[in-house]
């Protein structure tokens, strides 16, 4: 990997462990292991951010995400992430999502989160993966409830990055901010049934209740998922760094698992479903199973 590559990583890494606190250019400098105005411009050429606009954005989808989950009082969530006083806040949180943070706390609405994607990833892409340590795959039963799933649809992407590129990652922002009936949002690959003509089988949501009422973001749309089974599986925990390998490792086991062991077959009418990748729990994917008539 590129040593500029892994100097705005390090940048990524300090901000993320010292939001709280006053960040200044040298102190990223000293992180980076370059001269304060190399560092502004290598973060500036990577990230398409500033090193100033960086920290407010993931500051304010922090701050976000504390009034959306939490009784937080306006003031003390202000002052824990590093803004100096509460008006300076506010204007700061209008500016970003629309409304001010009291609004925001009494009504959550679905906001665009920043996600702060590491610089690092961009350059695992292009490398060659070593599937030759292949990890335990752990593989279990579960049910899903029936629900409705709000999904930003693409127009040709079959994968995640694709998907990317024609729709924005800016989209996972705003399903972090919707709550879920599994916790967070999901990716999933469509059967041909829940798709509308010139969109892509790849798409993003998230799953809640069938009789949710809430607003609907512009641009998504909705399915109805049946209850269904699936067969969960899960790989080892990883190192952030190997989450291409993590995912290879999932999806192999999986195209060569055979469910009729358990007395299941493939249910390929719902969608397959992805989570975000997580060093800390490892790679998870869920395909629908039915059980087999005897």
């Amino acid at each position: 990997m590129k040593e500029q590559t892994i100097a705005v990583q390090r940048m990524q890494d300090y901000i993320g462990e010292n939001l709280a606190k006053n960040i200044t250019l040298s102190d990223l400098a000293r992180a980076s292991l370059f001269s304060p105005w190399y560092s502004y411009r290598l973060f500036r050429e990577h990230l398409g951010l500033t090193p100033a606009e960086y920290v407010r954005k993931l500051r304010l989808s922090r701050a976000a995400v504390r009034l959306r989950d939490g009784n937080c009082r306006v003031l003390d969530v202000a002052f824990d992430l590093g803004f100096g006083n509460v008006d300076t806040f506010t204007r700061a949180f209008f500016r970003e999502f629309g409304l001010n943070p009291g609004e925001y706390a009494r009504a959550p609405v679905p906001v665009p989160l920043f996600i702060p994607y590491g610089a690092k990833y961009r350059e695992l892409r292009k490398e060659n993966i070593d599937m030759s340590d292949i990890q335990t795959v752990f593989v279990q039963v579960i049910r899903k409830p029936e629900r409705l799933c709000i999904i930003k649809r693409g127009v040709r992407a079959e994968d995640y990055f694709p998907y990317c590129e024609e729709v924005s990652c800016d989209v996972w922002g705003v399903l972090m901010s919707m709550p879920s009936l599994c916790g967070e949002p999901v990716c999933m690959w469509l059967p041909q049934r829940y798709k509308k003509p010139d969109t892509s089988t790849y798409v993003q949501g998230v799953e809640v209740e069938t009789d949710y009422q809430g607003p609907i973001p512009e641009g998504f749309d909705t399915i109805r998922l049946p209850e269904a089974e699936y067969l969960m599986f899960q790989g080892q925990p990883f190192r952030e760094e190997d989450y291409c390998e993590a995912i290879q490792t999932v999806q192999q086991a999986m195209d060569g698992y055979d469910p009729g062991v358990i007395g299941y077959r493939w249910d390929d009418g719902n969608p397959r479903i992805q989570l975000e990748p997580r060093g800390e729990r490892g790679y998870i994917e869920l395909r629908a199973v039915r059980k087999i008539k005897t």
